[in-house]
């Protein structure tokens, strides 16, 4: 028997906080932050996706649900499956990007304790942590932000 919306709901906000927690609580200098950023980068995004396209494969249709239009999306979102898989994307989305960002000022030589505001604004508001993560490069590393080629790891 499949888990509920609800339960799927629970497990997911419950896993967050913590995986947030211990991104904050992990600078580049200490030798759990590489096994954190496996597990907040990779490991709990991709059981997001999982939960994410299983909800989505069993949720029942939507009347009138869609992407179209605003009436379409709260169509779907009256779906209480649909509703959880929306949120489990923010979650797993806003996660890989909050480990990015700690990896990628951690490459660049940005103080952790500048990092842990922008992981915070990330949590709460996503794409508002991406673009302050972006300002505090082009203030302190100005240059992190010209195009580069090829591939990068």
């Amino acid at each position: 028997m499949a888990a509920s919306p609800d339960t799927v709901f629970a497990i997911a906000n419950g896993l967050a906080l913590p995986a947030w927690l211990a991104l904050a609580a992990s600078p580049p200098s200490v030798r759990w932050t590489p096994w954190t950023w496996r597990i907040t980068g990779r490991v709990l995004p991709l059981a997001y996706a999982i939960a994410y396209v299983v909800l989505l494969l069993t949720a029942p249709s939507a009347e009138g649900g869609g992407f179209g239009s605003i009436a379409q999306v709260r169509a779907l979102f009256a779906v209480d499956a649909a509703l959880t898989a929306g949120w489990i994307h923010y979650l797993a989305f806003d996660l890989f990007v909050g480990t990015w960002i700690a990896q990628r000022a951690a490459g660049l030589g940005l103080p952790h304790l500048a990092v842990i505001p922008l992981l915070a604004l990330t949590f709460l508001f996503g794409p508002a942590g991406l673009l302050a993560f972006f300002a505090l490069r082009a203030v302190l590393r100005p240059a992190s932000l010209r195009p580069s080629y090829g591939a990068t790891r």
